[in-house]
Order: structure tokens, then sequence, then C-alpha cells
């Protein structure tokens, strides 16, 4: 078979009529960080690319393992033990060979926090749901920057987003994390400020599986790839400049299973009476968790 020669216009040419040939040349030319390429991270590299997005800084120091192939994008038999970060490179150069990525092998750090988020236009928050302490660190330092932080988390069989622009609520007094003493505490408040709606609990047939006391919840792939569309569409309009944008206190959560869509304004982020309430009830139920959490 004769070598197809790579053409960038031609490759996203089915994408102008939902955006202009202005507003793609826009996306071609911003650049959007991720930090973790798993379950959600992964998924979004690789819509970006199709997207047109040519510029990306992204970061992982992990390896896949056979307790990824449910729902990450990467996890294949010939990626097994294969850095998460290569892998998804290969990926997304194999859909653009011409985009530009700067990679982080070794995660991000305060040594390198700055260089990770330095000239990006959007951070997407690809990290682990039990990543806490790093996600509080970026989202305070994306802020700083005056960079518009997106947040989608796979829930159950759907996606919960939460979308922080730098001269709104920040992501601290939205969810809390700060006030909290326990990385399982951490977890449970983070959960349900993505999703305080709850409308994917009635998917969940083994609650004990939400396990926030050794780190595990169980995923979907459906629920990532929600989210990776979710996530893009929400990347699109923040950098065109289209609305709606609907930023903190406001969450926008959809849940296939239940065929729900939930949009929740959350006045006063974490201090909302109801919310501190839902908190109290939340830990009695993973009361579990909390014992000799740390």
């Amino acid at each position: 078979m004769d070598q197809i020669e790579f053409n960038y216009n031609e490759a996203i040419s089915r994408n102008i009529g939902w955006v202009s040939e202005q507003e793609q040349l826009k996306l071609k030319n911003s650049k959007v960080a991720i930090a973790g390429l798993g379950g959600v991270g992964g998924n979004y590299l690789l819509t970006l690319c199709r997207l047109g997005i040519t510029k990306f800084h992204i970061s992982d120091f992990d390896e896949f393992e056979l307790a990824n192939f449910n729902r990450q994008v990467g996890a294949t038999v010939s990626n097994l033990k294969k850095n998460k970060l290569d892998a998804m490179i290969d990926l997304a150069k194999d859909i653009n060979p011409e985009i530009d990525i700067k990679s982080f092998p070794q995660g991000i750090n305060d040594s390198n926090l700055d260089d990770f988020l330095e000239g990006v236009d959007v951070y997407l928050d690809g990290l682990d749901v039990f990543c806490l302490e790093l996600r509080e660190v970026l989202f305070k330092k994306a802020r700083e920057k005056g960079i518009h932080a997106i947040t989608v988390g796979p829930v159950g069989m759907g996606a919960a987003l939460v979308s922080f622009s730098p001269d709104g609520m920040s992501f601290d007094d939205y969810f809390g994390l700060s006030r909290s003493n326990t990385l399982a505490e951490k977890a449970l408040r983070f959960v349900m400020g993505i999703a305080p709606s709850g409308i994917h609990q009635k998917s969940l047939v083994i609650p004990e599986r939400m396990d926030f006391k050794n780190k595990k919840a169980p995923s979907t792939f459906m629920g990532c790839q929600l989210c990776a569309g979710v996530a893009g569409t929400e990347l699109l309009k923040a950098l065109l400049k289209r609305g709606p944008i609907l930023c903190a206190p406001y969450s926008l959560h959809f849940d296939a299973y239940s065929c729900q869509y939930k949009k929740i304004y959350l006045w006063l982020g974490y201090r909302n009476p109801l919310q501190r309430f839902k908190l109290w009830m939340a830990k009695k139920v993973f009361r579990e968790s909390f014992l000799d959490s740390h």
C-alpha cells in the first residue's frame, strides 16, 4: 500500500461546520496541559488530537497493568508494563504525527510545576481520584497563572463536570479539601463535589467497592469516554470563547444509566449546609474507610 502523506487540514476537515476555519486555527495553536494519562487523561489526549489541538504538556510516571484494562484506552496486551507516557505519545502521534508534546515522565512536583503550566491555555485534570494533594496544588497554580482548569469525573456510567475560571470560585472554596485531615475524607469531599446530585448512586450495586481507605473505587470505560466528550467540549468553548460556560459553584452531571442530567448550583461550595449534611451522612455510610485512614 502506498504511504499516505499526513495533511492536517484534510485530517480535521470534518470538524469544519461545527467550528469555523478561523476557530480551527485557534484550536491548532492552543496549548493544553494534561496531568495523568489513565482512565480519563488518556482519552483526553486522543480526543483533543482529533479535535485538532497540536500542542500539549503531559505527565505520568506509571506503567500499564492488567487492572487498567477495564477503563484506560492505552491499556492493551502489547502495552503491558510499558510506560503510559510513551505509549500514549505513540498513539497520539499515530493520529497526528505533527503534534508538539512536552512530556514530564517523573510526574508533577514543586520543581517542575511552573514549567508544566508555562504557556498553557487550558489545564485538564486527568489525575487519579485519590491523587488529591497534587490536584489541590495544580488547580491553585493554574488559578494564579490565569489558566482555565477543568475536572470531569467518570462517575459510574456517566460524567460529572466542574469547571474553574481564574476569576470565579476557587477549587478549594468549592471542594474544601484543605479542611480535611485524612486522605479518605478528602476523597469523599472530592467525589461529592464532582457529583453533588447523586444521580449515579442507583447503578452502584456493591457500595463496599468504594474503598476510600485503600484508594480503590469501581469504574467503567463508558464513564471515561463520556468524560472525554464533555471535557473536550468544555475546553473548546473555553478556548474559542463560545458560551455558555458554567463554572463553579455550578456542576453538570449526565448519567447514562439512569438517563438523567442534572445542573446543580452549589451555593457556598463545600460550605453549603445541605452539602455538609450529606458529607456527614456519607462518612457514616463509608465509616470503615475512615478507620485508621491517613
